[in-house]
């Protein structure tokens, strides 16, 4: 009788655990269908939420729906005026943009790189005072510093009077192209209606800037061994994307071929193909062979 009530328990215990397992199973498996719904509703949002950019995205207050610039450009302005009343000093740092990098050192990403350069710099350091000429360029690289973070992007480096940022591609690719250009736009609208109205106030030369922009894979390099040397991107998009910016006219966007040919089809009309006679243009589009295309807004 003990032998058979032995057989009994432990075959209660079995079917107790098998019990629990095929809990734990059905526990597992409405948590998986849990994340996979919610990653689909994720998906499924932003598919629609870069629809509703895309469909808004060539209209008037297109900017509006990334990024409340009138309510930038009233901070701009206000800390701008403090920095000519010396009242306000500027922190422009590239520790952010360099965290990110550290996560890729010795590896290749693709980016969408971005060149911002001041026109006329040379002149205005001849002739303005060395103060008034430093406010200028602390002022330029803090507020489009803060353009390009606003559109989800990283300060690279600042290069004399050129800001060099990055976008990471990220889920979308091609919204983040589309982004990248409007960051552009929105970096001119910072400098021609946040900044050069003050600068009039106080006699100074308004101020202009170049932007070349293109997307391509880069090389994350990190000038020594521990975590606080500084870390660069090297690569083929970097070299043509200074090129296109040295060949832009004042207050426009350029874009290399690859760039234009994800942007939006109601963005691309925007741009016009730029015939360049350039001697020492000798960029070659890898998959056709041929001298690589960029394109400017008109």
């Amino acid at each position: 009788m003990s032998s058979r009530k032995t057989s009994k328990k432990k075959g209660s215990k079995k079917t107790s655990v098998n019990k629990d397992i095929e809990k734990l199973e059905l526990k597992k498996k409405e948590i998986l269908k849990t994340v996979q719904d919610s990653t689909k509703t994720r998906i499924l949002n932003r598919m629609i939420g870069d629809q509703y950019y895309r469909d808004n995205s060539m209209a008037d207050a297109s900017v509006n729906n990334l990024v409340d610039l009138q309510t930038l450009f009233a901070q701009r302005k206000d800390r701008f005026w403090q920095a000519l009343e010396e009242r306000y000093q500027y922190n422009t740092s590239i520790m952010r943009g360099q965290n990110f990098l550290l996560k890729h050192v010795n590896s290749k990403i693709e980016l969408v790189i971005l060149y911002a350069d001041l026109v006329g710099s040379t002149k205005m350091s001849m002739t303005l005072p060395a103060e008034q000429m430093v406010t200028i360029i602390r002022a330029f690289s803090h507020e489009l510093s803060s353009v390009i973070e606003s559109y989800n992007g990283f300060v690279l480096k600042y290069a004399g009077d050129a800001i060099i940022s990055f976008f990471p591609i990220g889920f979308n690719k091609i919204l983040v192209c589309d982004k990248s250009v409007q960051c552009g736009k929105s970096m001119i609208d910072t400098i021609t209606q946040g900044l050069n109205p003050i600068l009039k106030n106080y006699d100074y030369p308004d101020l202009a800037v170049k932007i070349g922009i293109d997307v391509g894979e880069n090389v994350i390099v990190q000038y020594g061994y521990d975590k606080s040397s500084p870390i660069d991107i090297l690569g083929y998009c970097m070299n043509v994307t200074a090129k296109i910016t040295s060949l832009t006219g004042a207050n426009k966007v350029s874009v290399g071929e690859n760039l234009y040919k994800l942007l939006h089809p109601r963005m691309q009309p925007s741009f016009i193909e730029v015939i360049n006679d350039d001697k020492d243009w000798k960029y070659i589009n890898r998959e056709s062979g041929d001298l690589y295309k960029f394109y400017t807004m008109r």
